[in-house]
């Protein structure tokens, strides 16, 4: 059976629409803008009709929806273009227009108040204060967020005893990114409805607005993803409720504790200058990640490797590598990727603490590889 082709119209991208406009508007609801199909980085509104096109992606035949008949799109202040790559945008503005819950008021106080304490470290400098900060960066992004939050918790790609899962979760805590149960639900829906309308944090609702944005806006996750009902595995257990109840005393604590031992420059590079840098070196994963970089693996999503961010990440920054093989305690797949938290757990499981390691198979990365013609 033959297949047809389907001429899609070139685009402009100052402003979204057809390079040679017909004199007819088309009204694009806003059904339509809620629900986008990505066809080689060109944003199309799909309908229930036109679906079953079929293009080959690698090594598979992958059903693509696509639609033939692309309606005229007036220039729209809400819609852009990220620097450098085609990746059309639309705008999602989370501050006007909106109620507010505790949680958007808290984070934006909080974050706010973390960024302008930075602005005290020129005056309160000492090496003390600076080796706290960067062993803190390590214990808190690296053994929390990257190893516990990420790689164990959100995905499960070991096995490790209870106590230290414990520990190296409340790591994770002292991040300052919120509690476990909150971060992974969050993530595992980034998986489920990656750069789609649903994702809680793709750069398709522009660039800041993945980078920091949605974390003021926690009700529209709840919205698009619906209620998290995707982290069973924690809510029944007491230590990760616990957690959730109490998450405020945990992120105020340290603070405390900090002034306590060194004063000032503890607190302010301690808790102020290794938050900001934390919070921004996980955040270019959800922003830069899917914007700048490379692609090895073919996941139908805007997920690059971007080595300058895996340096600062601890390995994170393979980003193409992780959403291809999601279950793999390794993301630096290639002897070359520098991969830090990868590191670490093949030491615990050389030690015996780390078992039911799991990594892609040569199979398994056999049927994602991208082709000369996939590309």
């Amino acid at each position: 059976m033959k297949m047809a082709v389907l001429a899609l119209p070139s685009l402009s991208f100052s402003g979204l629409r057809p390079a040679n406009p017909k004199p007819t508007k088309t009204t694009i609801t806003q059904k339509q803008q809620e629900s986008v199909i990505y066809a080689r980085n060109i944003r199309l509104p799909h309908n229930s009709l036109d679906y079953g096109v079929k293009r080959k992606v690698g090594n598979d035949t992958t059903k693509i929806p696509i639609v033939n008949r692309a309606p005229e799109y007036e220039k729209d202040q809400n819609f852009g273009k990220i620097l450098l790559p085609d990746v059309v945008v639309k705008r999602r503005n989370v501050f006007w227009s909106r109620k507010w819950n505790f949680w958007d008021v808290f984070s934006l106080g909080w974050i706010v108040s973390i960024h302008l304490l930075c602005l005290f470290a020129p005056f309160t400098f000492n090496w003390g204060a600076f080796w706290v900060a960067i062993a803190l960066y390590i214990v808190t992004c690296l053994l929390g967020i990257t190893l516990s939050y990420h790689r164990h918790l959100s995905h499960r790609s070991f096995k490790i005893p209870k106590w230290l899962e414990y520990f190296f979760a409340y790591c994770g805590v002292l991040a300052g990114q919120r509690d476990p149960i909150f971060w992974v639900s969050t993530h595992r829906y980034h998986h489920q409805f990656c750069d789609s309308e649903k994702d809680p944090h793709s750069p398709i609702g522009g660039f800041w607005f993945s980078h920091t944005c949605w974390i003021f806006d926690t009700s529209s996750i709840v919205e698009r993803c619906g209620e998290p009902d995707n982290v069973g595995d924690l809510e029944k257990q007491p230590f990760y409720k616990f957690i959730q109840s109490t998450y405020i005393i945990h992120l105020v604590a340290p603070g405390a504790l900090l002034y306590s031992l060194g004063g000032l420059p503890y607190f302010v590079w301690g808790l102020g200058v290794r938050l900001a840098f934390v919070y921004h070196i996980t955040w270019l994963v959800n922003s830069a990640c899917h914007v700048w970089g490379k692609q090895a693996w073919n996941t139908g999503d805007f997920s690059k490797n971007n080595w300058w961010v895996a340096v600062l990440s601890f390995g994170e920054g393979w980003h193409n590598n992780h959403h291809a093989f999601q279950y793999s305690a390794r993301q630096g797949l290639e002897w070359w990727q520098i991969d830090m938290t990868w590191y670490v757990i093949r030491f615990l499981e050389a030690i015996g603490l780390a078992t039911d390691v799991k990594l892609p198979t040569s199979a398994q990365k056999q049927r994602m590889a991208l082709t000369t013609e996939g590309n």
